[in-house]
């Protein structure tokens, strides 16, 4: 079997970690690359599907990971640059599925996620917007002061009481907790030492 076309899809897959998120450029501060922001969607969405046993975990993931596949072709357009850029995400969809013995999976995730119709693309839709939520509260705790301006319409846009409730929690929560709070003994000890 012959496999350059996969292989050139592996390769193509490496402009999402070159891929700026565009948007930080007008918060002023943080960033991410698609990539970066696929990874941690597509690790929400597990985390919310695993609380739901009416979804399908797998096709979730795999949503997640595709649902900004076509920004290795168009790059990523932040909300201001969408109401004066056109962008053809289904003919870079299909070019990219084209020679993929799977591509016509890739579309058809793309498709349901844009859609957003059955009950995994609706929780994919959440996760990506709670992906955007932890990193505006990330970066309002480091300081931005209008991160909170984002974090009011990025909430607007989740769908299911689930991700509001989450929504809630993250902003009541400090973003160093996961590491700082209550590891006392991590930061008053020499190192290797007890």
């Amino acid at each position: 079997m012959e496999y350059s076309k996969v292989i050139d899809f592996f390769f193509e897959l490496g402009m999402l970690k070159k891929t700026p998120r565009s948007g930080f450029q007008f918060l002023g501060s943080g960033g991410e690359s698609v990539a970066e922001h696929s990874f941690r969607v597509a690790m929400i969405g597990f985390a919310l599907s695993r609380m739901d046993s009416d979804i399908d975990t797998c096709k979730v993931i795999c949503m997640s990971l595709v649902h900004d596949l076509p920004e290795a072709r168009t790059g990523d357009q932040n909300y201001v640059n969408k109401r004066y850029v056109a962008v053809d995400e289904e003919s870079a969809m299909a070019d990219l599925a084209a020679s993929l013995p799977f591509g016509e999976e890739l579309k058809s995730l793309l498709k349901e996620y844009r859609q957003c119709q059955s009950p995994e693309a609706i929780l994919v839709h959440d996760a990506d917007q709670l992906e955007l939520i932890v990193e505006l509260k990330q970066q309002k705790d480091l300081g931005n002061s209008y991160a909170s301006k984002w974090i009011h319409f990025a909430r607007q846009r989740l769908l299911t009481s689930r991700a509001q409730e989450i929504s809630e929690q993250i902003l009541a929560a400090d973003s160093t907790d996961w590491w700082f709070k209550g590891h006392d003994e991590w930061w008053g000890k020499k190192h290797g030492k007890k």
